[in-house]
């Protein structure tokens, strides 16, 4: 799809379309009706749903996993076994900038101080580069998630990018994505039975406790709760605690 098109009219229409059809919705994307696709995902603890879903309609659709030199080992043992297990054939490990590292994070303790600065040098900047060739981007993001996430609608527009996100399981309950990963004998990320219901980097993602919100582990201390990567404008955090 030419990047330069009006988008709103054509994605109201879209997600008239596959409102309740996330699967549809993947299957529309890898036709190339809407250019170039690609999966951004972050082999997290609800991450095989929707791997699943485009490995049965597609294997060689392109999945791009960030790893920012600072996610738990069990993320990246289960990157490679769920990558295997689904027989995915186009998955891009991608990272942040080497010599970007060493001139703004030489000691690894940016995160202590300045988590955005971290998540933009670590996951951000790398996606921008990561998703250059594509028009099209699929995301696992879901409403129940909360903040930011309870507006999402199933196709929207990147407007900074110039690309269409795809959010197939904009409306899908926590309760669904257990009965799916149940029905087809899903493999869980390890460390969801630990109290991880949202999994990032680890020295910025904690346990969380029944009632919190799922992503009430992550950037603890900071009115944080995006890496950043999906936001299109504004400050990601401002401080609140000590």
């Amino acid at each position: 799809m030419p990047r330069d098109l009006g988008f709103s009219q054509d994605l109201e229409a879209l997600n008239a379309r596959f409102a309740n059809d996330p699967q549809g919705a993947i299957a529309h994307v890898t036709t190339g009706a809407l250019g170039r696709g690609a999966l951004v995902s972050s082999f997290g603890a609800e991450s095989a749903v929707l791997l699943h879903m485009a490995a049965r309609i597609d294997p060689g659709l392109t999945v791009i996993f960030i790893d920012t030199l600072m996610l738990f080992p069990e993320t990246l043992a289960y990157h490679e076994r769920l990558a295997a297990d689904l027989g995915l054939t186009d998955v891009r490990r991608i990272g942040p900038d080497r010599v970007e590292l060493f001139l703004q994070d030489p000691e690894t303790g940016l995160h202590r101080t300045d988590p955005d600065a971290c998540c933009t040098l670590r996951k951000a900047r790398p996606l921008e580069r990561a998703l250059a060739p594509f028009d099209v981007w699929i995301s696992g993001r879901k409403r129940y998630q909360g903040g930011e996430r309870a507006r999402l609608e199933m196709f929207e527009h990147d407007a900074p990018r110039e690309l269409i996100k795809l959010n197939p399981l904009a409306g899908t309950s926590r309760a669904e994505l257990r009965a799916y990963m149940e029905r087809h004998s899903l493999p869980p990320h390890p460390l969801v039975a630990r109290g991880f219901p949202s999994i990032g980097c680890q020295p910025c993602t904690g346990t969380v406790a029944p009632g919190e919100d799922t992503r009430a582990g992550r950037w603890r201390g900071w009115q944080k709760t995006e890496c950043g990567i999906h936001r299109v404008a504004g400050p990601v955090l401002r401080e609140v605690g000590p």
